[in-house]
């Protein structure tokens, strides 16, 4: 009897061992959704999402986005075929019938065999916060009217939902994430756009015809609501075999942003400040090592973030730092090596970023006690380090990433391979709720969810994992 105990009992020690040594190693849930087996198709140039607009030099591909690091002004996009046309903007608030004046600039591009339309900018400024108004673009020729709503003022308890979408593309697919994300009950407000819109560049020659249909398409939401946008590698369109060596040519001209408001050298790294929330927009595609001025940008600038005005800080880049599916593998370890210690100095709430299309959210977790002599190189749970979640699950026409490691790491806490998009809705200083969406399913459904816990004002442990 003495023996068989023994035997008892060290069996349960190992099974209790082993156990333990899988919740340890593996990590949190892989989703047994199952999509339809289906591949993902362009939708036909002849569909109603890309049509123009009827009218003589109707303004189109309209789209707005901040203007100033506040929130007080909009940049108003849109672009003309015939001709140039007026670049002037009238606008009103919605309790007033007194029409404002802004003048724009207007301007073109060539890429390889392709020349634009007029492609028009304008600033709005002076802006009162919490205020709708209309605006009108074409005058003169076609006029066409738009709205929006301006932010409320920047402070720490201040309500405001985000709308996230990335990798969005012009497939039957990234019409149901579009349609989908206008039709969920939590309405987002602005969208955080981590990267990839057109993919103009997988199209024969950089098709540039394709961003004229992409902005058709997007044009119901970008005309109005602010959509915040991260250059993605689809971005860059550097073709020298096409005589093109210009990177970012067709995004720098169509897609303006406020990156001179944050003391910024470039469009493609910035940062805006809306309702309650520090938004800091990076670029994988640009240089970011030491000295280089992405570098000293960011080091200047997360300085600056008041957390008692500002309270949940909010990071936007394109290729994921901690990525568990077999593409894009590692792709964004140079840039998470030379920006993590920072980001967990500063108490990052949540890093969003495209690249993989696929969704996942990381536990809060570092890296950055890795050095060379001491060898420890695995991911460690970190109350002050961000959540990270990849959300490029737009829809493109490359398809779906589902291809995962196995098994799942210990800092994975949900990942999928489903198309969608998610919402950002933050509550006050201390609270936010997020969700994820996937297309398949109706509007308030939440396939991953999670009560966000400000990193300043509520560190307590918001994980979502077992262990």
């Amino acid at each position: 009897m003495g023996f068989l105990g023994f035997s008892w009992c060290s069996a349960i020690a190992v099974l209790g061992l082993l156990l333990n040594a899988v919740v340890f190693c593996n990590g949190g849930t892989t989703s047994a959704f199952v999509r339809p087996v289906e591949k993902t198709v362009d939708m036909p140039l002849e569909s109603d999402v890309f049509l123009a607009p009827h009218g003589y030099n109707a303004p189109q591909q309209v789209h707005i986005t901040q203007g100033d690091h506040v929130g007080k002004a909009v940049i108003v996009s849109w672009v003309t075929m015939e001709e140039a046309g007026s670049s002037t903007v009238l606008y009103w608030s919605e309790n007033s019938k007194n029409k404002n004046k802004a003048k724009g600039t207007v301007g073109r591009y060539k890429f390889y065999s392709y020349t634009s339309g007029h492609i028009h900018h304008c600033t709005i400024k002076n802006l009162e916060f919490d205020t709708k108004y209309y605006y009108e673009v074409g005058i003169g020729h076609t006029a066409r009217t738009f709205w929006f709503t301006t932010p409320p003022e920047v402070g720490p308890d201040v309500p405001y939902t985000f709308g996230l979408i990335g990798d969005l593309g012009q497939s039957y697919d990234s019409n149901k994430t579009l349609t989908h994300y206008e039709s969920n009950p939590t309405k987002g407000k602005t969208v955080l756009f981590v990267g990839d819109l057109s993919y103009a560049d997988t199209y024969p020659n950089h098709d540039n015809e394709r961003w004229d249909t992409w902005g058709r398409f997007v044009e119901r939401s970008t005309a109005y609501q602010p959509w915040i946008w991260t250059a993605g590698n689809h971005e860059i369109d550097f073709a020298p075999d096409l005589g093109e060596t210009k990177p970012f040519k067709p995004f720098t001209h169509r897609y303006h942003v406020p990156y001179k408001a944050s003391n910024s050298v470039a469009p493609f790294w910035y940062s805006i400040k809306r309702a309650s929330a520090y938004i800091i927009v990076l670029s994988s595609y640009s240089a970011y090592g030491k000295y280089t001025p992405q570098y000293q940008w960011l080091l200047a600038e997360l300085l600056k973030v008041n957390r008692s005005e500002t309270p949940w800080l909010i990071v936007l880049l394109h290729a994921p730092w901690y990525n568990s599916y077999n593409y894009h593998y590692m792709e964004g370890e140079t840039m998470r090596v030379m920006f993590e210690p920072w980001f967990v100095q500063h108490k990052v709430d949540v890093v969003f970023a495209g690249h993989v299309h696929a969704y996942e959210r990381s536990e809060r977790v570092s890296n950055i006690a890795y050095n060379v002599v001491n060898g420890i190189c695995s991911p460690v749970k970190d109350q002050s380090a961000p959540v990270y979640i990849t959300i490029g699950d737009g829809g493109n026409l490359e398809g779906l990433a589902t291809n995962m490691t196995e098994p799942q790491p210990k800092y994975s806490a949900f990942r999928e391979a489903s198309f969608g998009h998610a919402i950002f809705d933050i509550k006050n200083r201390t609270h936010a709720y997020y969700s994820w969406h996937r297309n398949q399913d109706g509007n308030a459904v939440e396939a991953d969810s999670l009560w966000f816990f400000n990193r300043i004002w509520h560190q307590v442990d918001d994980s979502t994992s077992t262990h």
